[in-house]
Formats: structure tokens, C-alpha cells, sequence
């Protein structure tokens, strides 16, 4: 019986996670030959012979989300035609999320097309971590493994000594993920009532909830400007919070999101290392924890067809 051939590729968006990957399953990247032409388009070779075997490619589609996702698409495209048996697109940070159903006339739902252009191109399964919307995994009619960050911030907060913590959800729709992170923490629960007049744009109003003389952990799978989430946190000041944290799976920090979370009422933001992070981005109130060995450990149960389950816990 001929042993199966695990393999594992890179795109350009997020290198260093993929080499934690890497280490964790104890492979070497595979090489591919990435350039761009002059006009822009991608150009992408697989270097060494991937026929009959299972292929894995790590690409996050954070920062210059069009260009990273095109990117992805051809690596795919060239692993098929390169006869490899089936091919895994590993996507840590799963972009046009938030676009997964039409509130206005004549909008599209970009989460399903990116589910479709992803299947056309070759990929038979999808693993991913923290969706902004789980039912977005109803949209790829392959295989979809949705990875949580919660088990690496319960381990973070378990060790900081917290005095009487709360978590909060930043809004209605965020009050799954945050009612999961209170659950592991044996703690209360807050919401957080917010509108949105524009997209990226929120304005926070009220609390539903007890935070006064508590720590709190603002809990939320997307961090772009930070706007809301320094409002939710100058609100929580006002009602007699005490330390304020927030733990974010997706840290996009755009704009001068990192000089406005050091002037801000958070303690510490805490983000994973689905996107890469820019060293200026880098300031003393933002941690970064890893998701490499999650994601090495979810590829090693996926080739070994064992259970994903223990993974959440």
C-alpha cells in the first residue's frame, strides 16, 4: 500500500504563521514560484511533484484581502492540474465575512461567492477559524472545519488574576461567542446594545448588565479601526468598570487603530496571529497569541481522519 504524501504550501500573506505550521507538523514548506507580472496578474508554479497527495495551503485574507484571495485561487488551481489528490485551503482569517446576507435592495452576498469561486477552483475542504457568521458554512457544499480562538483565551485569562470578571459582548449579534468565553471562565454576562448607521461606523449606547467594580473581557471575533470597541470600553469606564481587556480573534488594526488603542481605557487587547501584524503596529497594550499549533493540530486530525471535537474544548 502506497503511504500517503502530506504536503504543505504557503501563500505570501501570512509566511510566518505558516512556518509555526510547519514546525508543529514537522514538514518542510513546499516551495512555489509566486511573481507578478508588470499589468499585476499572479503567476504561481508548484516547484516539486504534488501527484496523489494531500495538500494543505495556508493563506489568510486580511490587508490586501483581493490580491492575497486571487493568490489562493491559482496555488489551487495550479495543485489540481498538478494531480494532486485533494487540496485543503487552510484560511485563518476568512474575509468578505461580514457580507453573508442582502439589508438593503440589490446588495450581494459576497461570503457565498468567495464559497463558490473557492469550490470552482479546485479546494475540497475549507478550515478556517472564527467566522463573523456561522452560517456561512452552509454556503460551500465541501467540507468546513470552523476552529475557535476561545480555548487559547480561556487559557490566557485563567492565568491573570481577574477580579470578579465579567465578559461582554460588544453587541447583540457577538452574544454566542461571548456567553461560549463566559461559560469556560465561570463568569456573568453583558451586552453591550449598539446601532450601526453606516458600515464600520457604531455607535454604543447602553449596557445590559452588571459591570461596576468588575474586570471585564470585551469579547469579539473582528478588530478594524477599533472605534467601537474604544467606545464600548469609555462606556464600561462610565458604569464603574474596573480593568478592561478584550480579546479579539481577527486583529486587522487598519488605520491608526494601534495609537488609539494606547490612548484608549483598555488594558490590554488580547488578538491571535490569523493575519500578520506589522512590527509598527506593535505597541504595549496589544498580545498576540498563536494559532499555529491549533492549526497544525486540526491538519494532523484531518490527514489521520480522526476528530476535530477535542479542539474547542
Amino acid at each position: 500500500m502506497t503511504q500517503k504524501i502530506l504536503a504543505l504550501y504557503s501563500g505570501t500573506s501570512n509566511l510566518k504563521l505558516a512556518k509555526e505550521v510547519a514546525e508543529y507538523l514537522d514538514v518542510e514548506l513546499g516551495e512555489i514560484e509566486i511573481r507578478r507580472f508588470s499589468d499585476g496578474e499572479i503567476y504561481a508554479r508548484i516547484v516539486k511533484s504534488v501527484r496523489g497527495a494531500e495538500v494543505y495551503v495556508i493563506q489568510s485574507l486580511g490587508n490586501s484581502v483581493n490580491e492575497y484571495f486571487m493568490e489562493l485561487l491559482i496555488i489551487i488551481d495550479a495543485l489540481k492540474r498538478a494531480s494532486a489528490e485533494a487540496v485543503t485551503a487552510v484560511i485563518p482569517y476568512f474575509a468578505y465575512a461580514r457580507q453573508d446576507r442582502k439589508t438593503k435592495s440589490r446588495e450581494p452576498i459576497t461570503a457565498k461567492l468567495v464559497a463558490n469561486l473557492l469550490t470552482v477552483a479546485g479546494a475540497n475542504r475549507v478550515v478556517t477559524m472564527d467566522l463573523h457568521a456561522g452560517q456561512i458554512q452552509g454556503f460551500f457544499d465541501i467540507p468546513l472545519d470552523n476552529l475557535s480562538a476561545l480555548p487559547l483565551f480561556t487559557r490566557y485569562f485563567q492565568d491573570i488574576d481577574l477580579k470578579n470578571p465579567v465578559v461582554v459582548s460588544p453587541d447583540i449579534g457577538g452574544v454566542a461567542r461571548a456567553k461560549a468565553l463566559a461559560n469556560r471562565l465561570h463568569t456573568p454576562l453583558a451586552i453591550i446594545y449598539k446601532r450601526r448607521p453606516a458600515p464600520e461606523v457604531a455607535e454604543v449606547e447602553e449596557i445590559i448588565g452588571d459591570v461596576k467594580n468588575k474586570d471585564v473581557i470585551i469579547c469579539d471575533d473582528i478588530v478594524t479601526t477599533g472605534n467601537t470597541l474604544f467606545s464600548a470600553a469609555r462606556l464600561l469606564r462610565e458604569k464603574g468598570a474596573r480593568d478592561i481587556y478584550s480579546a479579539v480573534t481577527h486583529g486587522i488594526l487598519t488605520n491608526n487603530a494601534p495609537e488609539e488603542l494606547q490612548k484608549s481605557e483598555i488594558k490590554e487587547l488580547v488578538i491571535t496571529n490569523t493575519l500578520p501584524i506589522d512590527e509598527s503596529k506593535i505597541v504595549p497594550k496589544l498580545k498576540i497569541l498563536s494559532v499555529g499549533s491549533l492549526l497544525g493540530e486540526a491538519i494532523k486530525r484531518i490527514s489521520n481522519k480522526d476528530s476535530l471535537s477535542s479542539l474547542f474544548d
